[in-house]
């Protein structure tokens, strides 16, 4: 059988390489290769960068009215195109398609929208100076770079794309080596929603090209999402040139569930934010602290949930809603750290193996897993896993968990359950965290920012605040008298 072979996606259509290098890549629940994907080289980055100065010298010279009209277009594409896009996100991340048929493709037409309205009211102030008077402008930055991860792929092309063309700028899109694919075909809808080429440019490859795209003193910023690792050295490389960057980075977040939470809807948020994409998502609450009191409770039904409610299997059947991680590698790291979390002590509730489902036997699953007995110190409950490992922390008192809860080099997310609304404004106001939740987890509409504290990140996407951080402020100030000098 043929494998189809994508190029990079340059100035309104497939450009290829001259090196001829390509990689494979492969469906996580089926350890097949389904489609193969050309390396950016020079010839490529230099069309790319060329392509892009030439889509943002005619797109910034356009209306916001204009580019929202033609953003509300591609939004309408998305949504016609819902089922093959999901399809796609299925086969090259594993999830199931019980989430990506309706999360990943409508989140992602939601960012476009929401930014394609915000358009036409992009505006600067004025302000009186006696006789003279200064006026600003919001004016986009350039040429932007986008580099994405491989559990939203689709949904992290949009979030970034949407807010930075809608300001006015043009993209260089990196998506990760992992999931290619549907970056492609946002770029694809992008052109046939009548947005001039070059706008919106898509090179392919590992992070070599992400280094590359970071370093290039033409592009005017660096958005990143991805392990912080990675962060640190995207933002070392933006630092040369002085790029503007925007970071959304890895977490350990926590999770707090004090005595009188309405028990069920705790649970609810536990596996949410554990399981939910087989755990690969940067804001999950693996650190469950769990008062006391209700700690008992709290765990007998969370393992009766998990035994009767999760449904492992191939990621395309309707009813699958736990699917399989990203690689074999990654399956790997998770199995690994599993294992470690067992060696210091922490006891296994359930979970903890690799899986062959017999819809999927060949994929790289792994078991919900749940560990007990955890302590602060433990690797397995400091360190980012991304993967379905839930680590159980019993807690006595508010001052306690608050102190525990801060105690990480992350500050991504934090969630707080309870029927005490002083306690849970106190609590969460105490959290360093950017993205927090009262009493649900895991939501991230468009219209609210997102972003982490600490090592977790820099800037924020999505929200009206994510605009600024796709425009630059120039200050024009009128003279209405003659000047007075001195010389």
């Amino acid at each position: 059988m043929t494998i189809k072979r994508y190029q990079s996606f340059i100035g309104g259509q497939y450009l290829a390489n001259q090196s001829n290098k390509y990689f494979n890549v492969v469906n996580p629940a089926t350890n097949k290769i389904i489609y193969q994907v050309e390396v950016a080289d020079t010839l490529i980055k230099q069309k790319a960068l060329e392509s892009a100065r030439s889509g943002f010298e005619q797109w910034s010279l356009m209306s916001g009215i204009e580019r929202g009209r033609l953003l509300l277009r591609a939004v309408e594409l998305l949504r016609e195109r819902n089922d093959e896009l999901a399809q796609i996100e299925v086969l090259d991340t594993g999830k199931p398609w019980s989430e990506a048929s309706v999360v990943d493709v409508a989140s992602g037409a939601d960012a476009i929208e929401f930014f394609a309205g915000i358009a036409p009211s992009i505006e600067g102030n004025q302000q009186s100076l006696g006789g003279d008077f200064y006026y600003t402008r919001r004016e986009p930055l350039g040429v932007c770079a986008g580099i994405g991860a491989w559990n939203y792929p689709l949904q992290i092309a949009c979030w970034k794309a949407g807010p930075a063309i809608a300001a006015g700028n043009s993209m260089i899109f990196k998506p990760s080596e992992e999931t290619p694919l549907g970056a492609l075909k946002l770029a694809e809808i992008f052109i046939d929603a009548g947005l001039p080429p070059g706008v919106f440019n898509v090179v392919q490859g590992d992070g070599e090209v992400g280094a590359w795209l970071s370093q290039a003193p033409e592009i005017a910023k660096v958005s990143f999402t991805g392990e912080v690792g990675t962060g640190r050295k995207v933002m070392a490389s933006a630092a040369k040139s002085l790029k503007e960057v925007t970071m959304e980075l890895g977490g350990k977040s926590p999770l707090i569930v004090f005595d009188d939470a309405d028990l069920d809807n705790a649970v609810s948020a536990a596996m949410l934010g554990n399981f939910y994409t087989q755990g690969e998502i940067c804001t999950n609450g693996t650190r469950v602290f769990v008062h006391d009191d209700i700690y008992d409770d709290f765990v007998a039904r969370l393992l009766r949930r998990i035994e009767t409610n999760i449904v492992v299997g191939d990621p395309m059947l309707p009813e699958t809603n736990f699917g399989a991680l990203i690689s074999k590698d990654h399956q790997m790291k998770v199995l690994s750290c599993i294992e470690n979390g067992v060696s210091e002590g922490a006891k296994l509730l359930c979970g903890g193996k690799a899986m062959s489902p017999r819809t999927a036997p060949d994929g790289y699953f792994v078991e919900p897993t749940v560990f007990a007995n955890c302590g602060d110190s433990m690797s397995v409950v400091r360190d980012e896993i991304f993967g379905p490992v839930m680590c159980l922390l019993k807690f006595s008192n508010e001052e306690e968990v608050v102190k525990r809860a801060n105690s990480t080099d992350y500050g991504l997310a934090a969630g707080v359950f309870t029927q005490d609304i002083t306690r849970a404004h106190r609590v969460i106001h105490q959290m360093q965290a950017g993205i927090c939740w009262i009493n649900s987890y895991g939501l991230s509409p468009v219209e609210m920012p997102v972003g982490g504290y600490k090592q977790s990140g820099l800037g924020r996407e999505n929200g009206i605040e994510t605009i600024k951080y796709y425009t630059q402020i120039k200050s024009v100030y009128v003279g209405m008298e003659p000047l007075d000098s001195p010389f």
